[in-house]
């Protein structure tokens, strides 16, 4: 039976070097793109997103595990076909233009002497380059680069894109604009597209679906709104939503946290022993006190209110706080829940009424 996903990825094991003596990079990741969608790679630095990305381009080969694009197997434990004949399209971080060519040549670069060049043209006056086809890559602003570089992987009529932290580099403005047009974009060009980031939001503003990362594991993958709603895990609430993750532990028949006693609801009871419960910065609240326990390590203006890091109890927490009450960093204070807040609790990820 043949596919029907663009790019599938299954059972895929990857290390770098002779042997998995130094860790495994990858570990058993299953991931499917559906034709036309654009899928994050998110996590952080040394999570495996980068080497997933390669091992689809075909700089890399799977240890175990295959990968199949547009129906066919590029990689295998027997066969590895190259970069060149899998038909997919790479823009890198740092542009990776040919600075001796103009705009136009550097979008034609990849094209078969076969191919026609309507298509780079299109794709130049798409992109807001039209009137730019002479200048050279030095003569281009960021922004303008990595539209080139776009237009380049999408010339020779390319059907996926592999994106490796392509906003990174430029500047808030820039990135904002470029990152709301990619996905435009690539539904003009009838092209799928896997984009590496590092940043929650901008995973969660343009992609499809996001598969969250960390140390070779896939945690989640899922859409923006199943990332927000039903984190599966700590680590999804913790990168993504930034939020807080308290301990729980039983004393006598009440569950205490650092903050303070939670209710744990019945029918959450009945199933494994919960262990941590994710609030948002909403849940939480400081009462300033010298000789409080807790320590305001930072505060940023956020403009209706204070975001305040705040060390209490061996643990680091996101406290929204009013503007009308000024704090400053260093100061003492005491941390506990406000009422009749919700909290999602694990193992299980179940939401459930905290007090």
């Amino acid at each position: 039976m043949v596919s029907s996903h663009h790019v599938e990825v299954s059972n895929v094991w990857y290390h770098y070097g002779d042997s998995p003596d130094a860790g495994w990079v990858l570990k058993d990741i299953d991931i499917q793109i559906n034709p036309g969608e654009l899928v994050g790679l998110l996590g952080p630095s040394g999570c495996g997103k980068t080497t997933l990305l390669r091992l689809i381009a075909g700089f890399e080969r799977p240890i175990q595990g295959t990968i199949t694009i547009d129906g066919r197997q590029v990689a295998n434990g027997k066969q590895y076909i190259p970069p060149e004949r899998r038909g997919v399209g790479m823009v890198f971080q740092d542009f990776a233009l040919f600075p001796h060519l103009n705009a136009w040549d550097n979008a034609c670069f990849g094209l078969k002497r076969s191919q026609d060049q309507d298509r780079a043209e299109w794709l130049l006056k798409l992109l807001g380059l039209g009137e730019l086809r002479s200048r050279y890559p030095h003569e281009l602003s960021g922004g303008q680069k990595q539209r080139l570089a776009l237009a380049r992987a999408l010339a020779p009529g390319t059907s996926l894109v592999l994106l490796d932290e392509p906003f990174s580099s430029l500047d808030v403005a820039v990135r904002l604009r470029l990152r709301s047009e990619l996905s435009n974009v690539l539904q003009t060009c009838n092209a799928s597209g896997i984009i590496v980031t590092h940043d929650p939001q901008e995973a969660i503003a343009i992609c499809d679906r996001v598969a969250v990362m960390a140390d070779g594991d896939i945690h989640q993958y899922g859409t923006p709104w199943d990332l927000l709603e039903r984190p599966t895990t700590p680590f999804v609430s913790k990168f993504v939503l930034q939020s807080n993750l308290l301990p729980i532990w039983k004393d006598g028949d009440s569950y205490l946290t650092p903050v303070g006693p939670v209710s744990i609801p019945n029918h959450l009871l009945a199933s494994e022993t919960k262990k941590e419960v994710m609030v948002d910065e909403n849940a939480l609240q400081i009462e300033e006190d010298p000789s409080g326990k807790g320590e305001i390590q930072s505060r940023e203006f956020h403009g209706h209110h204070w975001m305040l890091m705040v060390k209490y109890g061996g643990h680091t927490f996101r406290i929204k706080h009013p503007l009308e009450k000024a704090v400053e960093a260093g100061d003492h204070c005491n941390v506990m829940l406000r009422l009749n807040q919700k909290g999602i609790f694990y193992p299980g990820a179940i939401q459930g009424l905290l007090n």
